[in-house]
């Protein structure tokens, strides 16, 4: 994780049927719908947040 990192995320899976935490760590990373993109910062929480909801998202590494 090196300083200034940037990920791409793609929203792959739909939220509907998923529990209350899964849909609100969808919302804390700025993804809402299938196909949405959201690019941050790579830090340990972004990626704490990415490994709760792995089956529903995309993940890019981002060179800066």
């Amino acid at each position: 994780m090196a300083d200034g990192k940037k990920i791409r995320i793609t929203q792959t899976g739909s939220a509907i049927g998923r529990t209350d935490d899964q849909r609100a760590t969808l919302i804390g990373l700025g993804l809402n719908k299938r196909h949405r993109q959201s690019v941050l910062d790579d830090t340990p929480a972004v990626r704490g947040m990415i490994n709760k909801v792995r089956h529903l998202v995309h993940v890019d590494e981002e060179a800066r």
